[in-house]
């Protein structure tokens, strides 16, 4: 009787308790259920013979980010496999479930609105960011499925907008002038029909006299983005330059009024005797069964050479540098054409942010630059340019002239590397040791030191000084691996000329003796970071075995 007492009273305990974990599941079940789609979670972990014990719940996602709070939540299958933010989904999923959901990357989940599961226990909650999520630990090896939102992918879970990692400000076209230094400068002067905000693009931004003006073509034909274009035009030579201007938009490509912004200067000096208002140049058209205005004209002809003015090449580099409405920008000289595509795919490696662009020190990203023979097609990728390397129709830039002074490091590493999409950074360099005289082209920011302009173009070595300023401050140069420039068809040969060599030694005296004492106090020094002059650049390179 005892016995059988003792059996009820155990059997009645076995009831009760069966009963309280019912209630428990019901009570779980129905909480999880009212949380977007919680029940798809309840039903797979009950299939799973899991204990509800074994589940910590940190935080339940109370609705989509973008969802304002309304209407239930189609899900997404991602599997992870641990606790780790590296983890990989898997391919297994429900074959039901095939048109409904799509596996993607667990380390993609993290800023998404999702249900988490774990297979290791954390050591503190994994989601850092503001959008909640469920950590949820089942201390043993199995994937599982879960649950993520159907707006990821979508715009606000997106990689980052550029606009959002630059923050930048829109700058305006407003022509006006200004004098600067010992120079007037007519500001967006013709200014380009369309605008840019400040984070949609990247400008092209080069210096010139009208003779140049001809390359607008074919740069443009692969630049397809803003050109901010500084012309020297000093004297006589700004009626010629207006007609220049004229021609170049009316009897060229289309492209020329809608992206290029036309500044012109010229020194106080050398004012000329009419300055007509922006809008009364245009007023006139240009006559285009008519030759170029450039056309058959030589250096010689030009005012500049026989006032012998030393062309101010820094002036209008930074004249056009100044002028950009683009955060990012690319200052070149108006004979280097870039690789077609550069702009999107740099664009859409910023919104990547990929871990080198992390990186804290200040970059800018130059450009492999090589000479065509004349007469040959321009490359229109990097697969181009290499054959054209191997069968010597392509040479690095300089190559006759000064072959360290543009040779990237890593070169031919790059060469041999393969072409892929888009754009990455194919080697961190610095400019130090043999490349201590590098005279990058780079893609760069408004906040890159600028142009001496003291110094000519014939005097020589006019980017040396912004380049010790960018080792001092400890820049990197991120080399990008499928983007380059190519020259203006026709490889350079050395051709003496004893006047620009006197003018060579003094542009070294007054960096050595003015400007290199100005840098070392604004700037500080650093060890490996030196100003190489036109005349030890040569011996510079043979020490370093070249």
């Amino acid at each position: 009787m005892t016995a059988v007492a003792m059996f009820t009273r155990r059997n009645w305990v076995l009831r009760l308790s069966i009963i309280l974990n019912v209630a428990v599941l019901l009570y779980v079940g129905t909480h999880i259920a009212s949380k977007n789609g919680g029940v798809d979670f309840i039903e797979e972990l009950q299939a799973s013979g899991r204990n509800l014990e074994s589940i910590e719940i940190n935080q339940i996602p109370l609705e989509s980010a973008s969802s304002g709070g309304s209407g239930p939540i189609s899900p997404k299958i991602v599997v992870l496999e641990s606790i780790d933010r590296t983890a990989t989904s898997t391919s297994q999923v429900n074959p039901e479930e095939k048109d409904s959901a799509s596996v993607i990357p667990a380390s993609e989940i993290i800023s998404s609105s999702s249900v988490m599961i774990s297979t290791k226990k954390p050591s503190k909650p994994l989601s850092e960011s503001p959008v909640q999520s469920v950590i949820m630990d089942l201390r043993d090896q199995m994937p599982f499925q879960i649950q993520v939102s159907e707006n990821w992918g979508s715009e606000t879970a997106s990689p980052r907008k550029v606009e959002d990692i630059i923050k930048c400000h829109d700058k305006t076209l407003e022509p006006r002038t200004a004098q600067r230094s010992d120079f007037w400068v007519l500001y967006n002067y013709i200014p380009a029909s369309r605008r840019f905000r400040c984070h949609e693009s990247i400008t092209y931004t080069t210096h010139a006299d009208y003779t140049f003006l001809d390359n607008l073509d074919p740069l443009l034909e692969r630049w397809e983005g803003p050109v901010s274009l500084a012309i020297h035009a000093p004297g006589t030579d700004f009626a010629p330059t207006l007609e220049a201007i004229r021609y170049a938009r009316d009897c060229m490509s289309p492209l020329i009024s809608e992206l290029v912004t036309f500044h012109v200067f010229f020194g106080t000096r050398h004012v000329p005797k009419q300055v007509p208002s922006p809008s009364n140049v245009l007023a006139e058209s240009a006559n285009c069964s008519l030759p170029a205005p450039w056309i058959n004209v030589s250096s010689a002809q030009l005012y500049k050479t026989k006032a012998k003015i030393l062309y101010p090449v820094n002036i209008g580099r930074n004249i056009a540098r100044e002028s950009a409405t683009t955060y990012f920008i690319l200052p070149s000289d108006i004979e280097l054409y870039p690789s077609p595509g550069l702009i999107k795919n740099f664009l859409e490696m910023i919104s990547r942010q990929d871990p080198p662009l992390l990186h804290k020190n200040p970059k800018v990203f130059p450009l492999p630059i090589f000479e065509l023979e004349k007469g040959v097609e321009l490359p229109s990728n990097k697969a181009q340019l290499v054959s054209m390397l191997k069968n010597g129709t392509a040479i690095p830039f300089h190559k006759k002239l000064c072959p360290g002074c543009h040779n990237i490091p890593k070169s031919k590493e790059w060469i041999a590397a393969k072409e892929t999409n888009g754009l990455h950074v194919f080697h961190i360099g610095k400019r130090t040791g043999y490349f201590v005289h590098w005279e990058p082209i780079f893609i760069g920011t408004h906040q890159d030191p600028l142009y001496d302009e003291r110094l000519s173009w014939e005097g020589k070595s006019d980017k040396m000084t912004q380049g010790y300023a960018l080792c001092v401050l400890d820049y990197e140069f991120q080399i990008l691996d499928n983007a380059f420039l190519v020259h203006k068809p026709g490889i350079k040969t050395m051709k003496k000329d004893p006047q620009r060599a006197i003018l060579a030694g003094k542009t070294n005296a007054l960096i050595k003796r003015v400007i290199f004492p100005e840098l070392k106090v604004l700037y500080g020094t650093r060890k490996g970071c030196a100003v190489i002059t036109a005349s030890n650049k040569k011996n510079n390179m043979r020490n370093n075995g070249n």
